[in-house]
């Protein structure tokens, strides 16, 4: 009989979309391209990289200092257009996702979508999914501050709370590819798991870092949830700075 101190501590994984689930990542720099070049400017792969991970609000400030001569909610809506016309192409998933994704949906694990993207797009991926494997999604535009400040994370915690009022942070796992997205996590306090895909992260012993989700299971993610709890003290959630992933 399974004792109570060996009893699997995750009962939630807050995934990532963009760049994590699905290879968007691409789009986006595709219609940053665009974009810039349609009001006459230049957008180089260094200035791509710098929005990955970043708040749509964040990125349009700097496609603006680009010379995109729009509103901040006119660029975020000619970007979403564009990525949202291609993955009606086709949805680039990325390796694992789906099979983890269907793995802790069999074994009765929570999950939540937190993505800088805005609602439409995020409600357009998951569809694409054989399954609702989302709960619910925490999007950029229900959220004041974009990641890598931590209330997208702290705020689908608070949802999975309305639930089940004893789950904590030291319940829950997050999975992330950009620095910015990583951040978020971190400094939220939840386990985070850090699957670096267009940009490299440095090291940082706050988070476990996997190569693909190819292959990874639900034990996986148990394992790292209950060694974080047996060595470490639950931390109180903490951000100091400001803030697309995400």
């Amino acid at each position: 009989m399974r004792s109570p101190a060996s009893t699997p501590l995750l009962k939630a994984a807050l995934w990532d979309m963009d760049g994590t689930i699905v290879d968007t990542e691409q789009y986006w720099i595709a219609a940053e391209h665009a974009l810039v070049e349609e009001h006459g400017g230049q957008w180089s792969h260094e200035k791509a990289m710098q929005l990955v991970g970043q708040s749509l609000v964040f990125s349009a400030g700097l496609l603006q200092e680009a010379g995109v001569r729009l509103e901040i909610r006119e660029i975020i809506d000619t970007l979403t257009g564009h990525v949202g016309s291609l993955v009606r192409e086709e949805v680039p998933w990325r390796p694992g996702a789906r099979e983890l994704l269907d793995e802790l949906h069999t074994a009765g694990i929570r999950c939540a979508l937190v993505t800088m993207s805005e609602a439409p797009l995020a409600r357009e991926i998951v569809a694409s999914l054989p399954k609702p494997y989302f709960e619910f999604l925490v999007t950029g535009d229900t959220v004041t501050q974009g990641k890598p400040h931590p209330e997208a994370y702290l705020k689908a915690v608070e949802l999975l709370q309305e639930a089940d009022p004893e789950l904590g942070l030291h319940h829950c796992v997050a999975l992330e590819d950009s620095a910015p997205g990583v951040a978020a996590a971190v400094a939220s306090g939840v386990t985070t798991v850090a699957i670096p895909h267009i940009v490299p992260l440095p090291e940082d012993p706050r988070r476990a870092t996997w190569d693909t989700l190819a292959g990874r299971t639900v034990a996986d993610l148990q394992e790292l949830v209950t060694l974080r709890h047996e060595t470490t003290p639950a931390p109180a959630p903490a951000f100091s700075g400001g803030g697309r992933n995400d």
